[in-house]
């Protein structure tokens, strides 16, 4: 498969004491930052070193990066630098094209609480650069510590898919979709495996079941264009209604009766 630019996905984590790397990648739409985003007054949260953090996790989480940034300068000069105010930083250079600075940071908090977060944010610096083997190591070394963020998963099975390793990339991507079944970034990733795996009937079916928004079809659409896959358009009824056969590597992702948000993996306990 041909390597390709990053699309990066939607801002969709939530703060838990800054353990999550915002912004992921795959197949879904890109961020936009709300017209109607209100002017942050941070003085009733500079009281709290807790809620300073909190407030900062949330402007990023709405795509204030820049702002961030000057924030994080701030929340630093009065409690000094933690590895939670480091994440932040790096999580914000890494997003405003400061790779460089904060793949920097990212190593500096090894054996830190942040760890995982940061192998999480130098997979993603590696993904961008098309390293995309070496990305799906650091993201597996972030999944050992964290193995239930859905979103690390998501990103981990991107990029074992852009790496080839279609197998490696179901398991990572099954757990994500189960872990968060109506995350379209997940979904739309789980269309681009299927496509990978020529299923472009199953990917079809996925992504009507799931009422994917026009934008996540688009980018699905992009993507498979650039890796030169088969896209949905050009399944059949017959493909959509037939299960796929055993595959010889492992077993294929298949439909239950019940529609695409019960898939499974075949013979998996």
């Amino acid at each position: 498969m041909k390597n390709s630019a990053l699309i990066v996905l939607v801002p969709a984590f939530v703060l838990a004491a800054c353990s999550s790397t915002p912004n992921g990648y795959g197949v879904a739409a890109p961020p936009r930052i709300a017209e109607d985003t209100p002017p942050v007054d941070a003085a009733p949260y500079r009281d709290s070193q807790t809620t300073y953090l909190a407030l900062i996790n949330r402007m990023q989480q709405n795509g204030l990066w820049f702002a961030s940034l000057a924030h994080v300068d701030a929340l630093e000069q009065q409690w000094g630098r933690s590895p939670d105010s480091q994440r932040l930083r790096a999580d914000a250079l890494r997003q405003t094209g400061q790779a460089e600075q904060s793949e920097k940071i990212y190593l500096q908090l090894a054996g830190t609480p942040q760890q995982a977060a940061a192998s999480h944010g130098r997979g993603l610096i590696a993904a961008a650069r098309g390293d995309f083997a070496q990305a799906a190591e650091l993201l597996e070394a972030a999944r050992r510590q964290t193995p239930t963020d859905a979103l690390l998963l998501n990103d981990l099975g991107y990029a074992q898919l852009r790496a080839g390793r279609l197998e490696a990339a179901r398991m990572p991507l099954m757990q994500a979709q189960q872990l968060q079944p109506d995350n379209p970034k997940v979904l739309g990733n789980i269309a681009l495996l299927l496509l990978a795996e020529g299923k472009p009937g199953l990917a079809q079916t996925l992504m009507e079941e799931s009422r994917l928004p026009v934008a996540t079809r688009a980018a699905i659409a992009r993507e498979a264009a650039r890796l030169d896959l088969p896209t949905a358009a050009s399944a059949t009824a017959t493909d959509a209604a037939q299960d796929p056969p055993q595959a010889a590597a492992g077993a294929p992702l298949v439909l239950k009766a019940s529609g695409w948000m019960s898939a499974r993996i075949q013979g998996t306990p």
